[in-house]
């Protein structure tokens, strides 16, 4: 309900963002969503701060996003997943570049494994990578926001940290943790008087990158798979707009209803729009 009610009254915002002159740093930038992001801020006057492990994607990312308009972009190699790294990396952009305004957390990664054929180390990564690298770019990034009561965290969650899915034990387990994260530093900063730092959570569906490998929706009128373009898009909107919540398809608010529902009821939902099947048509054995 919160978030139906959330999302009403963003659609006719008080205000939207100006981007000119914002510090922007995405992680993961180098393919999907990630580079689509940076390729639709290019043109709106930022500074453009590029990290992932990927150093020829990111040069592809950095030289599309000039194409595009980007005056200043600065790229790294950076192991999200490594917190020595994030932070002497983080280090480097102060220093280099300037206090980031806007933080962008987008890496990830989805093994599609099922609970039992995860290893310590696979799910340990998938944390890592998911959750972890959240936690290590807020903390080395939010103390200067706070400090001048400015900023914006933007995090990439999914639908999946919404409700338990099948083959997806470690990812759901870190998107659930993006989400509770990003709520209660939000928390915080609102009662500790820090309204200028604004905050949005990503949610969505699946999107046609290299991390869902092909998944194709049975029900795509329901639960399409969105293109990374279209999901950009929407992404900077719900930036500029500064919305807490973005929920995409409409159809990801209906996991709301599952703390209403009997199990088998979530459970029959779920072979309903052949979930299981997409998941192991795309991660099972070929």
């Amino acid at each position: 309900i919160y978030l139906l009610i959330e999302n009403t009254f963003c659609i006719f915002p008080l205000r939207k963002k100006c981007f000119a002159g914002e510090i922007v740093l995405i992680t993961g930038s180098a393919n999907g969503i990630g580079r689509q992001v940076a390729l639709k801020l290019a043109p709106l006057g930022v500074t453009l701060v590029l990290w992932d492990i990927d150093d020829e994607g990111n040069k592809e990312t950095s030289r599309l996003a000039q194409q595009n308009g980007a005056n200043r972009v600065f790229v790294y190699h950076c192991d999200c997943s490594n917190r020595k790294d994030v932070y002497e990396q983080a280090d480097k952009v102060r220093k280099e570049v300037g206090d980031v305004t806007i933080l962008i957390n987008n890496a990830g990664r989805l093994l599609g494994k099922k609970f039992c054929e995860l290893t310590d180390e696979d799910f340990e990564k998938t944390l890592k990578i998911n959750f972890f690298s959240q936690v290590w770019t807020c903390k080395a990034f939010l103390p200067a926001m706070v400090a001048c009561n400015r900023g914006h965290l933007v995090s990439t969650a999914s639908a999946a940290g919404l409700q338990g899915l099948y083959r997806s034990s470690d990812y759901c387990a870190s998107k659930s943790a993006v989400i509770g994260l990003m709520e209660a530093i939000n928390s915080e900063l609102y009662h500790g008087g820090k309204c200028g730092i604004k905050t949005t959570i990503i949610c969505p569906y699946f999107i046609s990158t290299r991390l869902s490998k092909g998944f194709k929706s049975k029900k795509p009128c329901l639960f399409p798979v969105y293109d990374p373009e279209y999901a950009a898009s929407r992404i900077v909107d719900a930036i500029k707009k500064e919305k807490f919540y973005l929920i995409m398809p409409p159809a990801v608010y209906l996991l709301g209803l599952k703390i209403f529902l009997p199990r088998k009821v979530v459970l029959f939902l779920e072979s309903y729009v052949k979930f299981p099947e997409s998941m192991e048509e795309a991660f099972g054995q070929k």
